[in-house]
């Protein structure tokens, strides 16, 4: 287990990491999750080593190690740029660090291969990393961390470098060998379907501070403010005023200031409460304008269509705001044309203003 306590750093005059406390269960993955200048990356820096906190303390189990050498955390540390020694091959990348320990030649003979096997990488330990495929160098630098058997894995945005396909591939491979490993790992990342998919849980940040610590579907269905909302995956706000609540009927009805009547299932509003309405575009359908006027069937005109392959991305104006909707390919829609949009009363998401 990792344990954060009040953790602060700051560089002159920026709070980088603003009385951080966290908590990554033993066996879990927890990515840290944010826009660039979050703090995310002196978090994972803290807990590694490299950077010496202002105040507050770093545990990983039951050791106070804010004071230790990274080489003493039993940690292993996954960057970036890889930064593999150009001028070894594999088994020498990775067995640098063991023969720094003094282990055996045989035992490192045996730890290197038994890393190698599990990156799939088994017989490439005698090429030299520029002989080597950017997905290839990335397995590289995580069997490296790995042969050093560290009761902790850090990944610096490990994927930031790979093509899209290889990423989407990597998010897995990465996933299914932390489940076999079960080491603890913590996982640095501004990319939001990368969390979503490799997660136990989400630790998302913003100016310093953890703003929402949640599972993945949590953080997605239940954002506890604007940011986090509008952070994690696409999403449209439209501002309005509660002008009724049924609690027996986790029922609310929001007014916008262009007369739009807008029905949510909640459990918590309160008549005349400011709010705004988060909706995603997965919980927008379009229908027939004759449909208009039925319940959260509004009147809208396409803007603009994106061909994604599997579905188009439609901007949509309704009243005075813009919405996204995601429809099937087979569906055809012309910009300028007239629609009725519908939202989904079950998966609107009401966000205190």
């Amino acid at each position: 287990m990792i344990r954060l306590e009040n953790l602060t750093k700051k560089f002159s005059d920026v709070v980088a990491v603003d009385n951080v406390n966290l908590t990554i269960e033993d066996g879990e993955i927890l990515t840290l999750l944010g826009p660039s200048g979050c703090g995310k990356t002196t978090t994972l820096r803290c807990i590694a080593g490299f950077v010496k906190p202002d105040s507050g303390d770093v545990f990983i189990g039951d050791r106070r190690v804010t004071e230790l050498e990274p080489e003493k955390r039993g940690i292993g540390m996954v960057f970036q740029s890889y930064a593999l020694w150009p001028h070894m091959t594999v088994f020498d990348n990775l067995a640098f660090g063991l023969r720094i320990r003094r282990v055996s030649p045989s035992e490192i003979k045996s730890r290197v291969e038994r890393a190698l096997d599990l990156v799939r990488l088994g017989g490439l330990a005698h090429r030299f990393p520029r002989q080597l495929s950017g997905g290839q160098q990335q397995r590289i630098a995580l069997a490296r961390a790995l042969v050093m058997e560290p009761n902790v894995l850090l990944l610096d945005e490990p994927l930031s470098n790979l093509d899209a396909k290889l990423r989407e591939e990597m998010r897995f491979e990465i996933k299914d060998l932390q489940r076999r490993l079960k080491i603890t790992t913590v996982y640095v990342t501004h990319d939001q379907a990368e969390a979503l998919v490799l997660s136990d849980r989400i630790s998302l940040m913003n100016q310093g501070r953890i703003v929402q610590v949640s599972s993945p579907r949590e953080l997605y269905d239940k954002p506890r403010d604007k940011f986090i909302a509008g952070f994690i995956g696409l999403t449209a706000f439209i501002e309005g005023t509660v002008e009724a609540f049924e609690p027996d009927k986790d029922a609310a009805v929001v007014v916008t200031r262009d007369n739009l009547r807008i029905h949510v299932r909640t459990k918590d509003a309160k008549k005349g409460q400011e709010v705004s309405i988060s909706v995603r575009p997965e919980h927008i359908r379009l229908v027939d304008a004759e449909k208009v006027g039925g319940t959260n069937i509004f009147e809208g005109q396409v803007e603009q269509l994106a061909y994604l392959g599997s579905i188009v991305d439609c901007r949509i104006r309704v009243s005075s705001w813009t919405v996204r909707a995601q429809t099937e390919t087979d569906q055809v829609y012309q910009a300028g044309q007239k629609v009725g949009v519908w939202f989904n009363p079950e998966r609107i998401t009401l966000i205190n203003q």
